[in-house]
């Protein structure tokens, strides 16, 4: 029995609690193959992407091009909540002794706490890349082989957040507010 259309396993099986996943690559080309492992789980049913953008930090540029699963335009990237959190990690980065703390006082109540931040930033730098997934509703009988083949390989680091009941909202609208604060008006 399924909790909905083309789904696997019992509603039991299934993660529905919303999570940040981010995956970074050893290589600036790495997260074009995990966004491809991710779109093919996403055809199975086997998660729900609400929102997943890829960050390429190729040799020799100064910052990183951050695309979007679905459209591979920054002007995308930059209305998606992913990018837009991206985006602000990235320039808090640059003060990492006040830009990272203020970031994740602003996001409070998300799941994503100053460590996390942290930890991206030290792990994503020129010559690497990263898929970033908000996603729910996980079959694990299904993801969990696409995970582990993954870190198998050795070339890739996966950090995971669990986002309590509404942390997707709140973290929509914080990313919409500093963005706000910082001048950007574009995000919707």
């Amino acid at each position: 029995m399924s909790d909905r259309p083309g789904a696997t396993g019992t509603p039991r099986d299934r993660a529905a609690t919303a999570s940040l996943t981010v995956w970074i690559y050893d290589s600036a080309l790495g997260a074009a193959a995990g966004e491809v492992r991710l779109k093919n789980l996403r055809d199975r049913a086997a998660l729900r992407v609400h929102d997943a953008i890829t960050v390429s930090w190729m040799p020799g540029v100064h910052e990183p091009r951050i695309g979007h699963l679905r459209r591979e335009t920054s002007a995308v990237a930059a209305r998606s909540v992913l990018g837009g959190l991206v985006e602000l990690l990235l320039r808090s980065a640059s003060d990492a002794a006040a830009g990272i703390p203020a970031l994740a006082q602003q996001l409070r109540g998300t799941g994503i706490d100053q460590l996390f931040l942290e930890e991206i930033v030290a792990q994503l730098h020129p010559e690497t890349s990263a898929l970033f997934v908000l996603s729910s509703h996980a079959d694990l009988d299904q993801v969990r082989p696409v995970v582990e083949r993954g870190l198998a390989r050795g070339d890739v680091v996966l950090m995971h957040a669990q986002l309590p009941g509404e942390a997707p909202a709140v973290l929509r609208a914080a990313v919409r507010d500093l963005q706000a604060r910082a001048g950007r008006r574009d995000f919707r």
